[in-house]
């Protein structure tokens, strides 16, 4: 918890090299001489680290929540003032995969269309807006700063889907749920989350599988919100099966509730 201030001060710093970018998001984490900071990678030679403070006063506001959408003024902008409540929603309108998509449908209906009701109408029209069978990849990476150069440069060639969201954040607590094997393979003090959204999948390539596979030669792993593909040795290799264990014989000794792996990644494989 720290202090709040009615506005945040952002500055988008726009950098043409993956070398350039990740030397300022190490410099900035040492120094910790930012409030806040985030990025949008529209391409690998157009890179913006987002880095914001708290300020008592701005000479204007920006809100994105109708008409502007944030992640594309961070290509444009090198200075925005918000204020705080509109900072900490600046992506409610969708990261990445913003909805509505043209400007007619947001001036229309943008200004009440926030996420919570775009997932309520996914929902309810799911049999018309969606193929379970080449679903599009929207998850999260995690990943050690120190294998983010490698990755990025892979995912460039294999994947090609730009932007991405980039959220770097300090190693302070080991996730109970990830095996010790996945950390003991970790020295860096500093991790990444870097998030895809609405990728479509192109040709006969499952990309969910894809990322699956190659994030264990990077030392990382994918969040299980979405489509999962893991057989079930190798889950249980990445998640800590015994904590789980312990949790669930205490909280579901019934099993009325399936174990993890059962309510992550059969339904994806079109099992029950």
């Amino acid at each position: 918890m720290i202090p709040a201030k009615p506005f945040v001060r952002l500055r988008h710093e726009h950098h043409r090299s993956l070398e350039s970018y990740l030397a300022s998001i190490r410099q900035h984490f040492e120094r910790r001489d930012v409030e806040f900071m985030d990025g949008i990678i529209h391409s690998l030679s157009h890179l913006v680290l987002c880095v914001g403070e708290f300020v008592d006063t701005a000479p204007y506001t920006n809100r994105y929540d109708w008409l502007k959408v944030y992640y594309e003024s961070t290509a444009r902008r090198d200075e925005d003032y918000l204020r705080t409540p509109d900072y900490f929603f600046r992506y409610n309108r969708g990261v990445t995969a913003v909805r509505p998509r043209s400007f007619l449908a947001r001036l229309l209906f943008g200004k009440f269309l926030g996420s919570s009701q775009v997932l309520r109408l996914a929902e309810k029209l799911r049999w018309l807006v969606l193929d379970d069978r080449r679903p599009c990849v929207t998850l999260d990476t995690f990943l050690p700063f120190s294998r983010l150069k490698a990755f990025l440069e892979w995912y460039e060639r294999d994947f090609g889907h730009f932007p991405l969201w980039c959220v770097p954040y300090r190693r302070v607590h080991d996730y109970e749920w990830l095996a010790d094997s996945f950390w003991g393979a970790i020295d860096d003090d500093l991790m990444v989350d870097i998030a895809i959204y609405g990728m479509k999948q192109r040709g006969e390539t499952n990309y969910y599988r894809l990322m699956e596979e190659k994030l264990r030669d990077f030392n990382g792993v994918k969040t299980l919100i979405s489509y999962n593909y893991y057989r079930e040795e190798e889950f249980w290799e990445i998640f800590h099966r015994e904590n789980f264990a312990r949790v669930k014989a205490q909280t579901d000794p019934d099993n009325i509730f399936r174990d993890l792996y059962q309510k992550t990644c059969l339904a994806a494989m079109g099992r029950e």
